[in-house]
């Protein structure tokens, strides 16, 4: 039901799942229905018994891989949305940033600024915090 092995399921028994109740005739261990929904929490928050951070990979497989990305001439972004990636980078630190600098790393890349704002941002930054680097060093 947790989406892992019997063998891991058991590791992580008393650290992120609670402890089963025994069958005293048979002395198997079972989940009643509100054990199962506790370990169901604990599967769905990645938080163990007592809130401690619990980090579950997923098994091999059910990981679905991800569709290559296609390299395509990209639509340099808006003038709004430079100004915006131009203060979200300002505000991570790259005081003298401009929307120059940034629409030279967006086509670098290859990338828009249309979707997954976060994720442009992040490559961005990294891209132009590289360049920073390569000629301070110089």
């Amino acid at each position: 039901m947790v989406g892992l092995s019997r063998a891991r399921f058991y590791q992580l028994i008393g650290s992120a799942f609670p402890y089963p109740i025994y069958d005293v005739a048979t002395k198997r261990p079972f989940f009643p229905p509100e054990l199962q929904e506790q370990c169901l929490d604990v599967r769905r928050r990645n938080l163990g018994i007592g809130g401690k951070p619990v980090l579950f990979h997923r098994r091999g497989r059910d990981v679905a891989l991800p569709s290559p990305k296609k390299r395509s001439r990209s639509k340099v972004p808006d003038d709004s949305r430079c100004r915006e990636m131009v203060a979200g980078l300002r505000s991570l630190g790259l005081g003298g940033v401009t929307a120059e600098q940034v629409q030279a790393a967006l086509k670098e890349l290859g990338v828009s600024g249309d979707k997954d704002q976060g994720g442009v941002l992040k490559a961005v930054f990294l891209h132009i915090k590289q360049r920073q680097d390569i000629s301070e060093a110089s």
